[in-house]
């Protein structure tokens, strides 16, 4: 059973960034990577944060500082879809944190505690990873060819929210994210990864006694791959996304969003089946929000 332990770290959660508080802005290496059929991966994380971040970052708030704490929880499970690899994952995040700003000229101070939105992703490999046990996950592993998959996630309006107060853990409105992945092998020891996605909201129709639109926002993120050896490896990582704009009762607002970050990524093994994962990211091009620093320290588990 030894070759479990990098069918868990190659993969280190797709999900693992700030996938329910800022949709668009996730930098996430390896999210189409495929492991052996009826793996089954949790990871606890702290995340932290300082900067321009709010849950979202289109809500009417100028000046932000924040400082924001994460514990998040995810679970995720491969399984063989019609001979392919798939994976279906669940995130749950709490937090706390404290954030000040602006709203309408006027100041004002928001201390947040409790639950966010619960994700749902599920990913289908369509080229490159057949359903696979230990041994071929060890054989494709070595030879790696190009990976071609698919994936949607759906966040659930589960986080807490008052409906008279403009920042909120909760969206108080499901959101669907369906996106494309490649990976392409340079060789055996480098990867280049790269993924296209939109996230699709549904309207607030309870903010602050009006109905809150936003238009899609389109995500796209490059990463490169280092492999140093079996469930060790390094990532550098970036991303662009635009779009956002919102109408509150149909009044259309000057938020559009066209920002950029940059990242990188550690992943190394602890013992069989233990893994730790260190990420860090910051803002590069910040039309609207967005420019924070984030530091994501996570244990993840195999079996």
């Amino acid at each position: 059973m030894r070759l479990l332990q990098p069918s868990c770290t190659v993969f280190a959660l797709g999900l693992l960034g700030l996938s329910t508080v800022v949709q668009a802005q996730e930098l996430v290496p390896r999210a189409f990577w495929p492991t052996p059929v009826g793996t089954n991966v949790v990871s606890l994380s702290y995340q932290h944060s300082r900067g321009d971040i709010i849950v979202d970052q289109s809500l009417p708030v100028t000046g932000v500082d924040s400082s924001i704490d994460y514990l998040q929880f995810s679970y995720q499970r491969t399984l063989d879809v019609a001979g392919r690899t798939a994976n279906v994952s669940l995130v749950q995040l709490v937090s706390d944190g404290k954030t000040q700003g602006m709203v309408d000229d006027e100041p004002i101070t928001r201390r947040t505690v409790g639950m966010g939105d619960t994700t749902v992703r599920f990913a289908f490999n369509l080229a490159g990873a057949p359903a696979m046990d230990l041994e071929a996950f060890a054989a494709m592993r070595a030879n790696p060819k190009p990976i071609v998959g698919i994936s949607l996630s759906v966040t659930a309006p589960t986080g807490d929210y008052d409906r008279d107060r403009v920042i909120n853990l909760g969206g108080n409105r499901w959101a669907i994210k369906p996106g494309l992945g490649v990976i392409y092998p340079l060789n055996s020891d480098w990867l280049l990864e790269g993924e296209l996605s939109t996230t699709f909201f549904q309207d607030n129709d309870d903010f602050l006694g009006s109905t809150r639109e936003q238009e899609p926002i389109t995500n796209a993120q490059l990463h490169l791959i280092r492999r140093f050896s079996r469930g060790f490896w390094a990532a550098l990582d970036a991303n662009f996304y635009v779009g956002g704009r919102t109408r509150i009762e149909g009044s259309r607002n000057q938020d559009l969003q066209r920002n950029s970050r940059l990242g990188a990524t550690l992943v190394f093994p602890l013992a069989q089946g233990h893994t730790l994962r260190l990420s860090t990211s910051t803002g590069t091009v910040t039309r609207s929000g967005g420019d924070y620093d984030l530091f994501s320290l996570s244990w993840i588990h195999a079996f």
